[in-house]
């Protein structure tokens, strides 16, 4: 079976959250194989699940006078601050035999391809068989304060949050493998804070960690990709091949960016009305 294969580019935040619902949105209305696309992040940005409340669980302020854009993603979770990661979308129907019909099957499906890719860096990450509450004082609101069920752990650290969306069929699922973490800059743009500043930076390091720290040679990006997609191709026994978005996706992206993604009250607010 063969797969679309975006290659890895940087872009900003609003073009990135647009691509990924484009293809979404497409592939509920064109019968086509899986995209699995690989992207980052020009600017160091931070990216909202659909539900949260940004004002209680981001510093808009901080991140207004660091000049870091916040984009809401169209799938749920928690932020992640996006800085150097590289960042993963699976898109695919419900019905590919594949992946299991549930939520919870499809995660654990995408996050053994992760961790086969991993593996071949030497990095051996184990997915997490349980949901867990997050450390008392740490930030509930970043999306690597806790591990969900089937994301992936390296030595009870995580290093890869996922988040994921479905509708008429068709599942989106993406998610961040940091290349490198830094407690301060997280804990500078996330709320809520506990009282006890190094207590809040001692309790994100126990709870995080990234491929810089597991592997014993310079491993950058080009890397990681490659990694990743033999992961991806080894697990489930397909052949990805390299593609671009369809004449039709860049249209449906071109509108998304102007008429949400860039819409501050969408970035603010969320699913407050209907958007396009």
């Amino acid at each position: 079976m063969q797969w679309r294969f975006l290659p890895f580019e940087r872009l900003g935040a609003f073009e990135n959250m647009a691509i990924d619902e484009a293809i979404f949105r497409f592939h509920q209305h064109e019968d086509m194989p899986p995209t699995l696309r690989f992207y980052g992040w020009k600017f160091p940005t931070v990216s909202l699940g659909y539900f949260q409340d940004v004002e209680k669980e981001v510093d808009i302020e901080a991140c207004r006078r660091k000049n870091i854009p916040v984009v809401r993603r169209p799938t749920g979770g928690k932020a992640v601050l996006h800085e150097g990661d590289v960042t993963y979308a699976v898109v695919g129907r419900d019905s590919n035999p594949l992946f299991p019909a549930d939520i919870l099957g499809t995660y654990r499906v995408i996050s053994r391809c992760i961790a086969g890719g991993l593996a071949l860096l030497g990095i051996e990450a184990e997915m997490e068989g349980n949901s867990r509450a997050p450390n008392g004082d740490s930030l509930k609101a970043s999306c690597f304060s806790s591990p969900s069920r089937y994301e992936l752990l390296v030595k009870n650290r995580k290093i890869c949050g996922s988040a994921q969306v479905r509708s008429h069929g068709i599942f989106l699922q993406h998610g961040s493998i940091l290349m490198e973490f830094n407690p301060f800059k997280t804990c500078d743009v996330m709320l809520p804070r506990s009282g006890d500043y190094e207590r809040q930076i001692l309790r994100m390091k126990q709870s995080v960690t990234s491929v810089s720290e597991h592997t014993d040679r310079a491993v950058d990006v080009g890397m990681v990709c490659r990694a990743l997609m033999t992961g991806f191709e080894k697990t489930l026994g397909i052949e990805l091949v390299k593609g671009e978005l369809s004449p039709e996706e860049e249209e449906i992206k071109a509108v998304l960016m102007t008429h949400k993604y860039m819409n501050e009250r969408w970035n603010m607010e969320g699913g407050c009305r209907a958007w396009i």
